[in-house]
């Protein structure tokens, strides 16, 4: 064969599990887990067991960092409904006001922007109306005095001088004016290629760009573009503006540029003001509404509080609690409709207790009187049964009768007062640490009888390791007895299987039959007093029909847990998981509820073939193997054992061992 084999990769689809080395322990694997949702969850990327390189720690210790302090504000918000309608409110009228005030100060920005952009628009086509003028006269006087002397001739530097200081005289700072000259295509004029810009105020030429003089000398026309303003002083602030220029003739006739600049000083002051106002009213604003939205959500969830708080102590047991009703509103009538709910509810369950107390009284006085005559009537049943050789075999077979009857009516009596003691509260847990294989043998060695008798084998599984829990061996024993004697005498004569498991948090144990089974819903009625799945089966080892109820407050008393499962025709399982410690608090259980070998697990893909034993469920957790040993193999359920025989399993390779001998 090549190295292209057909053997799977692992954690390929396909192999339930990834093995680390060559120890051939099955771990399961975190890769189909999100990292976010793992760090979320604790940290803790790497699954139980599995070996992780020095980044480990670390990746686990800043889950936890970023995870702490989210979690109470989490459950703050979940659990606070005015702060979340307060959050939402403020969130809300936060959208709405700076929505508002973008709209607002856009309105603003353009009226003035417009309202700038046509005062300046006027204003500069006034000063270039004067500058023509000024031009025109100057000429004319230049005609006039055409025999004058050259020394009292005004040249056009000057000339450009007076102009822009007479412009700029009138704005009084609120604007300015530059004139830069023009010369025309191919002009060779040194008096106008020396010429120097004139300026007013305190700018630099350069505050005029270069796209608008190349578009004024280009078209020759009024152009206007908005800029900044370059202050000649390094200290000062560059401040936007409107350009607005064109190219006139000076008073000798030579082309020049002529621009205004009207800064944007007192609009951005009015715009800051209109933005400083708009944002202290909005903050206000959504205060006032965040204060109104908390007044308001106050007054309807303090009411719903009470009542909550109030159902908490009814259902603790206060049932004289009522709410405090003011007004005649719906609030108001809410809390007249809680009181009468309360009454009656209060009323009912007095009616229950007093009910349920005088049964309990009557079961308890049954039971201890009963007790006086059936030790009589035991006594002579003795006396008879003894001497039932002496009798004829009608008679002898009636005292037999009569004793066996005897014993399930002193069981009968006993599981009564059982029962009374749980009712009434007074049932104590002595707990102490115990392996519970030990308690599974002593379980299935008084059940050997009775398996022979209905030829079914006990198997016992996964008793390989301690499984050890703090938990009273008595009542733990008569569970167990309890649910392996009923697995026997419903198994159609099949295997039984007994698991063991553990956990570091709790300990299991599954009892397994593949009997008759229990149909849909029958699972939750099980547990019932005196329930049968099939009324007309007799119950031939003299059940009292109290067992499983029992059992059920055993497991409750420990803190434990009691379930059942079932399909019609494939068998049930019961399965018992105590915690470790007595206290604890129970989340998982170390074996799955349903079987793998159940109908639905051998339909799934992947759930196990032949050769290759059965796989984890989801939630299972297997034992860890020795070196070299494989994963164990269920019995085969369709082929009934033989007589009698009980299999404690020694290793995980699933053989039977040998019969134990009695």
């Amino acid at each position: 064969m090549s190295g292209n084999g057909s053997a799977p990769r692992p954690g390929a689809p396909g192999d339930g599990a990834v093995h680390s080395g060559s120890t051939g322990r099955p771990v399961d694997p975190a890769g189909d887990i999100p990292l976010l949702r793992r760090l979320w969850s604790g940290g803790q990327l790497l699954p139980d067991g599995a070996t992780g390189g020095p980044v480990h720690p670390l990746i686990r210790m800043f889950g936890r960092w970023v995870r702490r302090p989210l979690v109470p504000a989490l459950r703050l918000w979940r659990r606070n409904i005015q702060l979340r309608v307060v959050a939402t409110t403020l969130l809300m009228s936060l959208g709405v006001v700076l929505l508002l005030g973008l709209v607002v100060i856009g309105q603003v920005r353009n009226g003035l922007l417009d309202a700038k952009r046509h005062a300046a628009q006027a204003q500069a086509a006034g000063g270039f109306e004067v500058a023509e003028q000024m031009a025109e006269a100057a000429d004319v006087r230049r005609q006039d005095e055409a025999g004058a002397a050259a020394g009292q001739k005004q040249d056009a530097a000057t000339w450009l001088n007076n102009l822009v200081h007479q412009l700029a005289s009138g704005g009084k700072g609120s604007y300015s004016v530059v004139a830069l000259s023009a010369p025309t295509a191919g002009a060779a004029d040194p008096s106008v290629a020396n010429r120097g810009p004139r300026v007013s105020g305190d700018i630099l030429p350069k505050s005029v760009p270069a796209g608008i003089r190349e578009q004024v000398v280009r078209r020759g026309e009024v152009f206007e573009q908005y800029s900044t303003i370059v202050p000649e002083h390094k200290g000062a602030e560059a401040a936007p503006a409107l350009v607005i220029g064109t190219l006139l003739d000076d008073n000798e006739g030579k082309p020049y540029q002529l621009y205004y600049l009207f800064p944007f000083t007192q609009e951005e002051k009015s715009l800051s003001l209109v933005k400083g106002t708009l944002a202290t009213a909005g903050v206000f604003l959504v205060v006032l509404l965040g204060a109104i939205a908390w007044v308001v959500v106050r007054q309807v969830v303090t009411p719903v509080r009470m009542a909550a708080r109030i159902s908490e102590r009814l259902a603790a047991g206060f049932l004289q609690e009522r709410m405090k009703v003011s007004g005649e509103d719906d609030i108001a009538r809410l809390g007249e409709s809680f009181n009468k709910m309360a009454q009656n509810l209060q009323g009912k369950i007095q009616q229950l207790e007093e009910l349920s107390r005088m049964q309990r009284r009557f079961v308890s006085d049954v039971s201890h009187e009963l007790r006086t005559p059936l030790t009589t009537v035991r006594m002579a049943a003795d006396v008879i049964h003894e001497a039932r050789e002496d009798f004829d075999p009608v008679t002898a077979r009636s005292a037999e009768l009569l004793i066996g009857q005897l014993d399930r009516f002193e069981s009968l009596l006993a599981d009564l007062l059982e029962i009374s003691r749980f009712d009434a509260g007074a049932a104590a847990l002595e707990a102490e640490p115990i392996d519970l294989r030990d308690v599974v043998n002593r379980v299935v060695d008084g059940a050997e009888p009775l398996a022979e008798r209905k030829g079914s084998r006990i198997l016992i599984r996964g008793a390989e390791y301690p499984v050890v829990a703090e938990a009273d061996a008595r009542r733990v024993e008569r569970v167990l007895r309890n649910l392996v004697v009923n697995a026997v005498e419903h198994g159609e004569g099949r295997d039984v299987v007994v698991r063991l498991a553990a956990s570091h948090a709790a300990v299991a144990v599954a009892v397994r039959d593949y009997g008759v089974g229990l149909k849909p819903g029958e699972a939750s009625r099980v547990f019932n007093r005196f329930w049968r799945a099939d009324p007309a089966r007799a119950r031939t080892t003299g059940g009292t029909g109290l067992g499983l109820s029992i059992a059920e407050e055993d497991a409750r008393l420990h803190g434990g847990w009691l379930q059942a499962w079932g399909e019609p025709g494939g068998g049930s399982q019961f399965r018992l998981t105590l915690p470790r410690t007595a206290g604890d608090a129970l989340r998982t259980s170390p074996i799955p509820l349903e079987p793998e070998d159940s109908r639905r697990n051998r339909s799934t893909p992947g759930s196990g073939g032949q050769g290759g034993g059965p796989k984890a469920l989801p939630g299972q957790i297997r034992p860890a193997l020795p070196p070299g040993a494989s994963a164990p193999s269920l019995p085969d359920a369709t082929v009934p054992g033989g007589p009698g025989r009980v299999i404690r399993s020694t290793t995980d390779t699933g053989s039977e061992g040998r019969p134990r001998g009695r």
